[in-house]
């Protein structure tokens, strides 16, 4: 097997990883949500630590899974399948073309969101909710992502 080969395997093991940790909070918070409506303002700025914790271990996962597809993962799956690109609009242009990512208006609209979020809740709390809101609503895109390239990868391993 060849080094890419190898580097690929251990990459989608390191992902798995972060996937099967994001659906772990994912299921966390809609315990949190059938007990309080996380997205209101008010409510939201009366969570104990605790909750708000598993909100930020979320995104962090969250952001992790979308920064590996996109810079680690998604390029090599071009690579060791013969794809030549050397501009990340290539790489996003063919692993929608492969059908990895569903279109590529869906993964810029994650990655914006989620960049929003990334450092910190937005000054304005009802922005910075509605952003929380999508990324959690979108945690299964990316776990699809993840599973359409692993089927990929599998053709070439």
């Amino acid at each position: 097997m060849s080094t890419l080969h190898t580097i690929l395997e251990q990459r989608l093991h390191k992902l798995d990883k972060h996937c099967i940790a994001l659906q772990e909070y994912t299921q966390l918070i809609e315990a949190l949500q059938k007990e309080k409506n996380i997205f209101d303002p008010f409510v939201f700025n009366t969570l104990l630590p605790q909750e708000r914790a598993v909100l930020d271990a979320y995104l962090k996962r969250f952001t992790s899974i979308q920064d590996f597809l996109g810079a680690k993962i998604f390029p090599l799956l071009l690579e060791i399948s013969g794809i030549g690109t050397s501009k990340m609009s290539e790489v996003l242009y063919y692993i929608e073309k492969e059908e990895i990512i569903d279109s590529l208006e869906q993964w810029i609209e994650i990655r914006e969101i989620r960049n929003e979020l990334e450092h910190d809740y937005p000054d304005e709390l009802n922005d910075a909710l509605k952003d929380l809101k999508f990324c959690i609503d979108n945690g299964s895109t990316l776990q699809t992502y993840y599973h359409n390239a692993l089927a990929f990868a599998k053709r070439y391993l």
